[in-house]
């Protein structure tokens, strides 16, 4: 088990639920248009928010950014340690550093007392394509630089007495990803923040992304994601909440499983099922709903379904823990079943 660590309001590590972070896409000088999204993101089911300090214009606008919402906010920083100290001033949560470009271990030092001064932690976060340059040349991009890379950082604030610390050791090869948090995992218990980085648009990134995530979850590794998408951010709540979801880590409501159709599919139910799925997003309760392309195999298929949906030729049936309730003609079922799903709320 990991160490725990706190961001706000937010644990991390530990036997705490595994969080969900996103990153605006906003200049975060544009203080109303990073508010806007920040609340957005929020609603949707983030939990920690990343925010690019990029310039001391950035830096000042956490001071108002901050005390409008929520979740906590973490200051990512690169290359300029002032920076860093700027944020802490303004009022940030949490530090993301890369220690592959802030190596002047004076300045680290100065971003790191002031950090424990304020309470605040760090995340160090490895990335393989800024490896320092030694360890580059000793062991090229692999898993073992990535540990590394962290090792000398974590030993640096380990020796100012700081642990306040999280890892993270994102790439965007999955492999090599999984393979360097795995490595990290036997020699450290500091909690882990998963990510495929630079992971590609929504359909790509989102495999790549489940892939990499979920494999190391599933192996109890990682303690807070975040799913990098070339998207809008919203999309990487959706998809992080469904990876946790398919995991049994997390619940964040109805759940849909359905039928990937086939010759025997006597209605439409790609349609069916996007329809069932736009109505029950936004139930907060924890039922698992089946639609399904056959009558015959439908209920046994999706017996452990707390209530479902199977479609034939000009009617079909509600089920509910496999057992037939309601047999209705097909124009009737969407209704039907709707007012089937409201009475188990």
């Amino acid at each position: 088990m990991t160490k725990t660590i706190k961001v706000k309001d937010v644990y991390i590590g530990g036997n705490h639920p595994i969080s969900i972070q996103s990153m605006c896409n906003t200049k975060t000088h544009d203080i109303p248009a990073t508010i806007d999204q920040i609340q957005e993101l929020t609603a949707a089911g983030c939990e920690i928010i990343r925010v690019a300090v990029p310039d001391q214009a950035a830096a000042n606008a956490l001071s108002q950014i901050i005390p409008a919402v929520e979740i906590p906010v973490v200051a990512d920083i690169h290359f300029d340690y002032r920076l860093a100290l700027s944020a802490i001033e303004n009022g940030v949560h949490k530090l993301r550093l890369n220690p592959g470009n802030i190596s002047n271990p004076q300045n680290v030092t100065a971003v790191v007392k002031k950090a424990q001064n304020y309470s605040i932690p760090i995340r160090i976060g490895i990335n393989s394509g800024s490896i320092e340059k030694n360890l580059l040349k000793q062991y090229g991009v692999s898993p073992t630089a990535m540990v590394l890379s962290a090792k000398n950082h974590i030993d640096l604030l380990e020796s100012l007495d700081f642990t306040d610390i999280c890892v993270s050791l994102k790439a965007s090869n999955v492999p090599l990803s999984i393979a360097a948090y795995e490595l990290f995992s036997k020699q450290y218990n500091y909690p882990l923040h998963l990510g495929i980085t630079e992971a590609g648009t929504l359909y790509n990134g989102t495999v790549k992304s489940a892939i990499g995530i979920g494999a190391l979850l599933s192996r109890g590794i990682g303690n807070t994601i975040r799913v990098s998408l070339s998207d809008d951010p919203i999309q990487e709540i959706k998809c992080a909440k469904a990876i946790l979801q398919s995991l049994n880590l997390r619940k964040f409501g109805v759940e849909i499983i359905s039928c990937p159709t086939c010759g025997r599919t006597q209605f439409d139910l790609i349609k069916l099922v996007h329809k069932v799925e736009a109505y029950t997003q936004n139930f907060s309760a924890d039922l698992k709903v089946a639609v399904m392309g056959c009558i015959v195999n439908g209920p046994g298929e999706a017996r452990e379904a707390d209530i479902g949906i199977a479609g034939g030729n000009g009617s079909g049936i509600i089920f509910k823990k496999g057992q037939i309730i309601r047999k209705v003609p097909e124009d009737e079922l969407f209704t039907t079943f709707c007012k089937e799903f409201q009475s188990l709320l």
